[in-house]
């Protein structure tokens, strides 16, 4: 069933705290560093969903400190904040998109902010593969995914076991729900998320890759 509504793009992330962020990359980076690429990651992909043109949610982590360097500090005038609500991601996504249509929002692209070659022309591809798919993907080369857009609100989809969050079987599992509950499904190129060392090298050689985060990129000089 499709709801109508105004189209939207709900953008997932996580403060910028070092040490809790980009845990991965710690070695390559450091902590601190790595705070200051999750804020430019922010930073971008909520300009790139600005510049597209639809509403923009961003849903941000309990607990947050107002001030410096704060997700919603972070995000440009316009962009309207939900706080995330439940345990894992899942249940994380479920309330954010429940909210995101009870705001009016709808069709609707989810995505996070660890793929920074994602682009208006992607979200516009997503936005177009809605018109007759009730859900698209956009896969991320680790078997996860970058972007999940539906026309309704179709929370089963993140009804996954919570232990799969995270994993390569991120995205089979939800492509199976979809089959499960009858949904039809797009998928988009897939893109390279930006999570350990190996990601970093090979998004260095990506001429896709912006100039402000290819900078954050590399290594921290040993003190």
């Amino acid at each position: 069933m499709t709801t109508a509504g105004v189209p939207a793009v709900l953008v997932m992330a996580k403060a910028p705290r070092p040490g809790t962020v980009k845990t991965r990359l710690h070695p390559l980076l450091g902590p601190e560093r790595c705070a200051a690429l999750q804020a430019e990651l922010i930073r971008h992909t909520l300009a790139v969903t600005s510049s597209y043109g639809l509403r923009t949610y961003v849903a941000y982590a309990p607990g947050e400190a107002e001030g410096e360097d704060s997700t919603c500090d972070l995000a440009p005038s316009g962009v309207r904040p939900l706080l995330q609500r439940g345990g894992d991601l899942g249940q994380r996504l479920t309330a954010a998109v429940t909210d995101a249509y009870a705001d009016g929002a709808g069709p609707l692209l989810v995505i996070g902010t660890d793929a920074p070659t994602l682009t208006g022309e992607l979200l516009a591809a997503a936005r177009t593969a809605l018109e007759d798919r009730d859900v698209v993907l956009g896969p991320a080369l680790d078997g996860g995914y970058y972007l999940i857009g539906m026309r309704g609100p179709h929370t089963g989809l993140f009804g996954i076991d919570p232990a799969l969050w995270s994993t390569d079987r991120v995205l089979a599992a939800t492509r199976a729900r979809a089959d499960e509950h009858g949904l039809s499904v797009r998928l988009l190129p897939p893109l390279r998320d930006l999570d350990t060392p190996e990601d970093a090298a090979a998004l260095l050689a990506d001429p896709g890759l912006p100039d402000r985060i290819a900078a954050l990129l590399h290594p921290a000089e040993p003190v």
